[in-house]
């Protein structure tokens, strides 16, 4: 899949707060995904395998580093739960860093939002418009 998507992360020290709005906007929940990401050094862009009880892929994309609103050129293949791609990847690619978060997933339309409780760095909110 090809998409261009617009996102932007903030840190987050109200998760409440921000439910609180999603449910006065009827967001869509999605559930709550216990997500590893594993980004590789490519040479250009960005490559990561996301493994979570929700979502799994392995996306690649292309933004510029910027302060707020971010413009994403994204390439995203669909992966199964548990299959040995990570193996595979870690093998033959170099690993920059792995990210372990809990994901609280909420929609409204092609709006995708992200309460996000991160390992060792806190707490974000992230919004990501999907083309």
């Amino acid at each position: 899949m090809n998409a261009i998507n617009i996102e932007i992360k903030a840190r987050c020290t109200d998760s409440n707060h921000i439910r609180e709005v999603l449910k006065s906007r009827e967001a869509r929940y999605i559930g709550t995904d216990h997500q590893i990401d594993t980004y590789f050094k490519v040479p250009q862009g960005r490559m990561k395998l996301r493994e979570g009880s929700i979502e799994n892929a392995l996306i690649y994309y292309l933004r510029d580093n910027q302060q707020g609103p971010k413009t994403s050129k994204v390439k995203l293949f669909k992966t199964a739960a548990d299959t040995s791609l990570g193996e595979v990847l870690t093998t033959a690619l170099d690993v920059l860093v792995v990210v372990d978060k809990q994901r609280e997933i909420y929609f409204i339309d092609n709006v995708k939002f992200h309460i996000d409780s991160v390992k060792q760095l806190g707490s974000f909110v992230e919004i990501e418009a999907i083309d």
